[in-house]
């Protein structure tokens, strides 16, 4: 891996009806506490698998991690070309502080980095349909599936990311959790808009 993030950056709303439709570009979600977000519009385009695998985000995380979906991701969105929205490079600054503060790999579940809106059973409101969140199965040779790993390594992420929330262990719809869920929020890139 040694390309450096040079993907298109499309606006979904300037994709076929059939994308926009399950991307839902620029629309709104009711988030927790009743507020309105919108949703993300901006997205790079990736058009192979071999570029997923081979596009590094930062020194220790690629592309492929935040698009690795399962089969209750629409077919079209497990096909490629495939988007993701533009605010992933935010969550990945986030994650690098975090790989860089346990000094060992993180990695990322299948299907933990970015969903689709229409992802079967996915909230529809939820950070990773931005983008903007993780589901951490294993940090270096632990894995996050008591308690105690994942309160350690959440305390360790609150500490170095403070804009940065991590789920508490077990809360995840009433079910024991086997991940450490960290997201950044509701964040739309609009890239270049400062230029």
């Amino acid at each position: 891996m040694n390309d450096v993030l040079q993907l298109p950056i499309v606006d979904a709303e300037s994709l076929p009806d059939e994308y926009r439709q399950l991307l839902r570009p620029a629309a709104s979600s009711a988030a927790a506490g009743g507020r309105s977000v919108g949703r993300p519009r901006y997205f790079y385009e990736i058009d192979s698998w071999e570029t997923a695998m081979r596009t590094e985000l930062s020194p220790h995380f690629a592309l492929w991690e935040f698009v690795d979906v399962d089969v209750r991701e629409p077919p079209l969105m497990r096909s490629f070309p495939r988007y993701v929205p533009c605010a992933v490079s935010v969550l990945v600054v986030h994650l690098e502080l975090f790989r860089r503060e346990v000094g060992v790999p993180v990695r990322i579940a299948a299907n933990g980095g970015y969903r689709s809106p229409s992802h079967e059973g996915a909230d529809p409101a939820s950070p990773h349909t931005w983008g903007t969140a993780a589901n951490i199965y294993r940090i270096g040779d632990v894995e996050m599936s008591d308690r105690g790993a994942v309160e350690r390594y959440a305390d360790i992420a609150r500490r170095v990311l403070p804009a940065a929330w991590c789920r508490p262990f077990g809360s995840e719809r009433g079910q024991t959790t086997d991940h450490l869920h960290i997201d950044v929020g509701f964040i739309v890139c609009v890239p270049g808009a400062g230029r």
